[in-house]
């Protein structure tokens, strides 16, 4: 990524950069140099990193589960004018470097990689030991994020900012992403104090979010023993989230649930081939989506419904599934079905979701409890953008095979990189 830094302090940004690095400030605000040397510049940089993550149809809050879920089969498009979505939905050659949505995760996700290391890199600065605990946890759980979101899209990408930044491996931007997280839970042994958590916005569980965080990207580069460690470390009771209201409002209901013009659920099924259909008596249907309102928008999408709905950072489901897997794939399978039934009898949790069924009773082999996993993984954590690195992992139909279940397997870079990083590697064919 070229050297580009946007401080926004919730609603607007202070300071940009043009692709040749030259910066034009904004002359009735901060410098970079003022806001990264004051501990209030840092937690309104914090501040800013929710927004840029998670605010706007630009953000990667809407283009990760929105894009993923067309390349999926979670969504279909509404209206064909939609061109980069209906693009996405089709794949395969479709789906280009100036492609909108694919294009806004990848620079928005290294805006907030950029801006989080802004604020660990100048941390040190701070000197009240729980304001900076809490700053260094607070950024190091959206550099994860974003690092994870580059991760589940792209086969490589930079993980620092400079001119012509190389890239690197995919496991490598993952690793990355669990060291700083690793960082982070040392530092929050000194708790943070009411100076960070009065100032910064509210929802997110950062002692629980790291950990989740670690289990969810340890579980992508298969390391399974320390994703079952981080994973029993989380709190199922507590709700980690990102919160909204009518001025910054939840992007997927702003932009797709408010009105019926974009994109929506494809079925009831949750976009799944017939031999994962879910129950019928599922009760998590019901909490997904609305069956019964004539003409009415199929996804309910229980996280989508007001501007001021809040987005799990991570779901108890997750980590029950997490668990599972990574017992199933070291050979563990009893201990992998006895956390599959925590999610299939769970008659529900803090957010509300319950799938209210009988215990598995499948055959007790991996390859079998694997495709139950898999199949769990795509109805309790639907739209959360998870699917497309699911679909690979768990090595299900791909793209321009009989049967495929998803449209790409991976994305092109955009052409805003391409035009400005000479390391830049070649496309992937699908």
């Amino acid at each position: 990524m070229k050297k580009t830094f946007i401080y926004s302090l919730i609603t607007a940004s202070t300071l940009v950069a043009t692709s040749c690095n030259k910066e034009y400030l904004n002359p009735s605000a901060a410098s970079e140099q003022q806001v990264v040397n004051d501990v209030n510049g840092l937690i309104a940089l914090a501040n800013g990193l929710q927004y840029r993550l998670t605010v706007g149809r630009a953000s990667p809050m809407y283009a990760l589960p929105s894009a993923i879920g067309l390349t999926t089969k979670e969504l279909k498009v509404l209206n064909a004018g939609n061109t980069d979505e209906l693009n996405l939905e089709a794949g395969g050659a479709a789906v280009q470097g100036n492609n909108s949505l694919i294009s806004n995760l990848w620079n928005q996700s290294h805006l907030v990689r950029a801006n989080a290391d802004n604020i660990l890199n100048n941390v040190s600065k701070v000197s009240d030991a729980g304001t900076k605990s809490g700053l260094i946890a607070y950024a190091s759980i959206f550099k994860a994020i974003a690092l994870g979101n580059l991760a589940m899209g792209w086969e490589q990408s930079p993980i620092t900012t400079a001119e012509n930044a190389p890239f690197v491996a995919r496991t490598e931007v993952l690793k990355n992403a669990v060291s700083i997280l690793e960082n982070a839970a040392t530092a929050l042994a000194t708790a943070p104090s009411t100076n960070f958590t009065s100032r910064i916005v509210s929802g997110i569980d950062l002692t629980n979010t790291v950990q989740a965080l670690i289990a969810r990207y340890s579980l992508m580069l298969g390391d399974y023993d320390k994703a079952l460690a981080a994973a029993a470390k989380v709190d199922l009771t507590k709700r980690s989230a990102f919160t909204f209201d009518d001025t910054s409002r939840n992007p997927i209901f702003d932009a797709t649930f408010s009105n019926r013009n974009v994109t929506e659920p494809l079925n009831a099924d949750f976009g799944l081939p017939t031999a994962l259909k879910p129950d019928s008596k599922d009760k998590r249907i019901a909490f997904f989506f609305q069956t019964t309102v004539a003409a009415n928008n199929l996804g309910r999408a229980s996280f989508f419904t007001a501007n001021s709905s809040a987005i799990p950072v991570y779901l108890p489901g997750e980590i029950s599934l997490i668990i599972a897997e990574a017992n199933a794939r070291k050979g563990s399978i009893d201990a992998a079905i006895t956390e599959l039934n925590k999610v299939l009898t769970k008659k529900t949790d803090v957010w509300g979701i319950g799938a209210d069924l009988p215990a598995y009773a499948g055959d007790k082999t991996a390859a079998a409890v694997l495709t139950e996993i898999y199949k769990q993984r795509c109805i309790e954590l639907f739209m959360q953008g998870f699917r497309l690195e699911d679909s690979r992992r768990f090595n299900r139909p791909a793209a321009g095979t009989a049967g495929a279940e998803r449209t790409r397997n991976w994305y092109p870079y955009p052409l805003s990189e391409r035009d400005n990083n000479k390391s830049i590697p070649a496309d992937p064919a699908i």
